[in-house]
């Protein structure tokens, strides 16, 4: 038999350790919260069978924005006068991603208040929270009392915010009062962290290293404090795909292909091996289903 030399390693491997979640087509729902990595693996999930809810207040970058929309989905209230800011011929929610925004004040209240009764509604069942965060910059309001901290500026002027990078026990210490109070509702509830492997080179290179680096330490002592999971799509991204053809035109955002190799390793991870054929069968489907026949003349 011919010998052969060991193959030149042409990648960084990461390995991921389940620790215990497993989860299930038909039995388990997910919510994800998070950055616009959150809406990028909700898609190729959804297609695949499961059950999610996806960003439901629209974008959310950093994690004390995420925690008052975790709460604010538990207590299911909705906006008061505060939590909204007119600027530019349009109404919006701090809460919430432009996308909501609107001329019409009441409509953007209606908007805003749907989201956030649809939230309520998944989270009591739901059996996975997936917590997506891309910075850890906030910006706080000037005025007011109480949790200023905004999930969107709206272009509203800059003076009228301050702009600061937060603390890993102050986001630690939020977030997992937030998770206590989430499982004394749905005591079953689990939690799986991840940082987004999008950069944010408005900070520069530095500063989103430095951002990056905070939320790691963030989700080390939440899995220390409240029993959290982790999934290490950024490791994955920043060590396996680390070639610039796994980025898109932007060369920020990863590719097509690099999320699909990471909502793929998702799974591998986390879901039985029994339940594999079944999600390929899904997705075809749902390939099919977008399939347009060429009309004949």
């Amino acid at each position: 038999m011919q010998q052969t030399l060991p193959k030149i390693p042409l990648q960084t491997t990461v390995s991921v350790d389940p620790a215990g979640l497993s989860l299930s087509l038909g039995r388990d729902r997910l919510l994800l919260l998070g950055s616009c990595f959150s809406d990028s693996m909700a898609e190729p999930l959804a297609n695949a069978g499961f059950t999610l809810l996806a960003n439901p207040f629209g974008t959310l970058y950093n994690p004390l924005s995420i925690c008052r929309c975790l709460l604010r989905s538990l207590d299911g209230t909705p906006l008061a006068d505060d939590d909204m800011v007119y600027h530019d011929g349009l109404h919006h929610s701090w809460l919430h991603h432009s996308r909501f925004s609107s001329p019409d004040r009441q409509r953007c209240a209606e908007l805003c208040n749907d989201s956030i009764a649809a939230a309520h509604s998944f989270l009591q069942d739901a059996s996975l929270v997936v917590l997506t965060f891309g910075t850890a910059y906030v910006f706080e309001l000037k005025e007011g009392t109480g949790d200023t901290v905004v999930a969107n500026c709206h272009k509203v002027p800059a003076s009228r915010f301050v702009r600061r990078l937060a603390t890993v026990d102050e986001m630690a210490c939020a977030l997992c009062s937030a998770i206590e109070r989430l499982r004394a509702v749905n005591p079953t509830l689990k939690v799986l962290l991840t940082v987004s492997p999008i950069r944010h080179l408005a900070d520069g290179a530095h500063g989103n290293q430095v951002s990056k680096a905070t939320l790691h330490l963030l989700c080390n002592e939440m899995q220390r404090r409240c029993d959290c999971h982790y999934f290490p799509s950024y490791e994955i991204m920043m060590d396996e795909l680390r070639d610039y053809r796994f980025y898109a035109a932007d060369m920020l955002h990863p590719s097509p292909t690099a999320v699909e190799i990471l909502w793929r390793r998702f799974v591998e991870t986390y879901v039985p091996p029994v339940e594999l054929p079944q999600i390929e069968s899904n997705l075809r489907e749902s390939r099919r289903l977008l399939h347009r026949p060429i009309a004949s003349h």
